[in-house]
């Protein structure tokens, strides 16, 4: 996965390149670690939602220097409603939202879902993650010929994004991209 915190701008980590992510491209603002681990846990689970639109400038300007603003919308990573109960808010779409004000584009939480509750992507041992998340969002036929901005606050593995991708991609979105606040090592 490309991402902005590489001095190379055309990096792309190990698992990508023998296994590519389903997008045109996929950019992170920073890695997942000090101050910024922080912010996002906070963000994500403490409802610090005052960080989406500093987040949201962040993610803006790695697209706006990237030159790829050619998107009609901007799409969440959708949380299952079960978990929006127990948490009370969706901090990608926080993001998402954010991010969609300042691109002037819209931001669409109805093109895809999440059909599972399932464990916590954190929870679960690397080799486990993509098997969590297959099959677990639906694309709406809305996303035909749409051009897709996915975003998400963290991106560990790709496999949520991968799984999110592919089944837009499956229902006909005319290009999928991802952009994420941060990245793992």
């Amino acid at each position: 996965m490309p991402w902005a915190g590489d001095a190379d701008p055309d990096f792309v980590c190990g698992p990508c390149l023998t296994n590519p992510l389903p997008v045109e491209w996929t950019e992170a603002w920073g890695c997942y670690r000090g101050s910024l681990e922080r912010v996002l846990q906070a963000f994500k689970f403490n409802r610090h939602d005052f960080f989406a639109d500093p987040l949201a400038e962040l993610v803006e300007g790695m697209i706006r220097a990237r030159g790829d603003l050619d998107f009609d919308t901007v799409v969440p990573v959708p949380m299952h409603r079960a978990k929006l109960r127990r948490r009370g808010y969706n901090q990608a779409e926080l993001l998402a939202r954010a991010l969609a004000k300042r691109l002037g584009v819209r931001c669409e939480t109805s093109l895809l879902a999440k059909t599972r509750d399932l464990a916590a992507q954190s929870k679960l041992p690397r080799a486990a993650r993509s098997g969590n998340v297959r099959g677990a969002f639906l694309a709406s036929p809305r996303a035909t010929s749409a051009r897709i901005l996915l975003v998400d606050d963290v991106c560990t593995t790709g496999a949520t994004i991968r799984a999110c991708a592919t089944e837009l991609v499956r229902a006909g979105a005319a290009r999928v991209a991802a952009a994420v606040v941060a990245k793992t090592e």
